[in-house]
């Protein structure tokens, strides 16, 4: 019975690392594309999350908000503003990486007047916080991405099931602040081989179990 349970869990510890293998391939594949059109909101679900996207529109830059980050750069904030696009949708753009001593206040006034068009990478929001730390609109403060409470928090309205994280971002404006793009980070935990092999060695040792309990009988 032993044998059969671990020799199971080690076959699907298999089968998911083919899983994991595919989608890490496909993921691979996708932020290497050419960019695509922002697909309908009701198309924008788990299956599209690091599709590259191009998008255009017209930033609302008072209504920045910024999000707690650690990257390769140290510790400091995700720079998030709401771009209302010549559809009429208000999506958010992560438009990247700035200084914990950035104010939102300067973070905001960054955002380059008039029309924009960026290339990212299409993001699922983050709801309620970290693993260690909840959001806590009330003192604007954000450790994750949730877009539809830093939309209620700033009173913008209905936004889209998504944000996008920028690679390029174009403007006729310069601000003299400029956060850092390009910074997403794509993990996936692929352990399963591991897995397997440990659940493969215990199946062998309840062989030798069962062998050595039927010898002393």
């Amino acid at each position: 019975m032993a044998f059969a349970m671990f020799v199971g869990l080690g076959i699907w510890q298999i089968q998911r690392m083919h899983w994991k293998h595919a989608l890490i391939a496909r993921v691979d594949a996708r932020v290497h594309a050419a960019p695509q059109a922002l697909p309908v909101d009701g198309r924008l679900g788990p299956d599209l999350e690091y599709l590259r996207v191009r998008v255009s529109g017209v930033y609302d830059g008072p209504a920045t908000a910024l999000v707690r980050a650690a990257t390769e750069r140290g510790t400091g904030y995700w720079t998030m503003t709401p771009l209302r696009l010549e559809d009429g949708r208000l999506l958010w753009i992560n438009r990247g990486f700035v200084p914990a001593r950035t104010t939102r206040a300067a973070a905001g006034a960054s955002a380059p007047a008039g029309k924009v068009s960026i290339v990212g990478l299409l993001r699922l929001p983050e709801p309620r916080g970290s693993i260690l730390q909840s959001n806590a609109p009330q003192d604007d403060r954000w450790y994750s991405r949730d877009t539809a409470a830093l939309a209620q928090a700033r009173k913008v309205g209905a936004v889209s099931p998504a944000f996008v994280d920028v690679q390029v971002e174009q403007a006729s404006t310069a601000p003299a602040l400029k956060p850092v793009p390009g910074l997403t980070q794509i993990t996936f935990p692929d352990s399963h081989l591991s897995y397997a092999l440990t659940w493969f060695a215990m199946a062998a040792l309840s062989l030798v179990a069962l062998a050595y309990t039927w010898r002393r009988a």
